[in-house]
């Protein structure tokens, strides 16, 4: 009931709508601009790849001059280049719009988990993330269904949602209230001491969990699956949309719960876990049959995602000093954001060798070697 993190939620809506609100209308958009199906990927890493190059520096920033600083012109931009994409006809000027888009998303599936971490400690830090993890999925759940409904009315209509972000950056801007760091020592040393902390092996580990987590999501889950289902099973755009639905509403049910989950069991345990249902759910889409059936391997890729993206964050939050803890959930938004724009075109030279099974086959091995990983790094 904090309003304080009430607010942060607003900005986590945000920072998934970027993609989770257009990709079931990719079969349309392929059709009406006539991009090729590796081509289409370029939507999603047009977007993210900003990411990747500015969310560390402006964690930086975060640090050195406040959160809310950074935190609302990056949601100013993001509404509004967002809110343009609906204007475009052509897929070059769609592209650059979303590059736009992208900087201004940089920052905030960053911020909103390092304000989180400014906010509370302890249990109470894992209970917020898993919280906030369950509004994410809620999100994710409800934009392919809005987004697919849009779609087919004009494939250019989910690009209209992202306008939602300007009331919201008036709102963060008059009535978040969160701490601030205070940082005095030079830049120099902020730098020295950032890194002293980064570089250990339990933070590396997470790092690489998360580019593989978010590699096997934007790849062959939200870009390849709702291909599958369109030119396979001549699935709509809304039913799409319902689909991945399925899958984030058990991820937030899950998150929602990752506070009782972790005074069982590790959160080392937790993670292991969830590459296993992960990689589980990925073999298993290539045999389904037929569209209810898809149901089954959703549920189990949703549980997965609600334990581990939350618990990677609680660990990392929880290694991370306040006065550094900008640049620490920064670096991993960068991480995201590298696993976002590297699993579209990495899983599109997959689909190119071996088809659709490839891309699935190959995310569930990438699950199997990150459950190795785990064992010798997270602790």
């Amino acid at each position: 009931m904090d309003s304080n993190l009430q607010i942060v939620f607003g900005v986590t809506l945000m920072a998934v709508l970027g993609v989770a609100s257009i990709a079931p209308a990719f079969p349309i958009i392929i059709q009406e601009l006539g991009v090729s199906t590796l081509g289409i990927g370029l939507l999603i890493s047009a977007f993210t790849f900003p990411g990747v190059i500015l969310t560390p520096v402006l964690g930086v920033f975060a640090d050195r001059y406040g959160r809310k600083r950074i935190l609302v012109p990056s949601i100013f931009l993001f509404g509004i280049a967002g809110g343009a994409c609906a204007l475009a006809r052509d897929f070059n000027h769609l592209l650059i719009l979303r590059f736009f888009q992208g900087v201004g998303g940089a920052s905030l599936g960053a911020l909103n988990v390092t304000i989180i971490g400014d906010l509370y400690s302890g249990r109470e830090r894992a209970t917020a993330m898993g919280y906030n993890a369950s509004v994410l999925s809620v999100s994710t759940a409800a934009y392919p269904a809005i987004g697919g409904a849009l779609a087919m009315v004009a494939w250019y209509y989910p690009f209209v949602l992202p306008l939602l972000a300007l009331p919201l950056g008036f709102v963060v801007l008059f009535s978040l209230k969160n701490p601030e760091p205070r940082i005095e020592q030079h830049l120099k040393d902020y730098f020295r001491n950032v890194f002293k902390s980064i570089n250990n092996r339990q933070v590396i580990g997470i790092f690489v969990g998360c580019i593989v987590t978010f590699i096997i999501l934007y790849g062959p889950l939200l870009t390849y699956f709702p291909l599958l289902l369109g030119n396979s099973f001549s699935a709509s755009p809304l039913i799409i949309g319902l689909l991945v639905s399925v899958m984030s509403l058990a991820t937030a049910y899950t998150a929602s719960q990752l506070g009782k989950l972790a005074k069982i069991y590790s959160e080392r345990t937790l993670l292991k876990v969830s590459f296993l249902l992960y990689g589980l759910a990925l073999f298993m889409i290539p045999f389904i049959p037929n569209l209810s059936s898809f149901l089954i391997p959703m549920v189990i890729y949703g549980i997965a995602h609600g334990v581990n993206f939350p618990c990677f964050q609680t660990l990392l939050a929880g290694l991370a000093p306040m006065e550094y803890r900008g640049a620490f959930m920064s670096l991993n938004g960068m991480v995201l954001r590298l696993g976002q724009t590297l699993g579209p075109p990495l899983m599109g030279v997959i689909f190119s060798l071996w088809g659709a099974e490839g891309t699935f086959y190959s995310g569930a091995g990438l699950c199997g070697l990150m459950f190795l990983f785990g064992l010798v790094t997270i602790r």
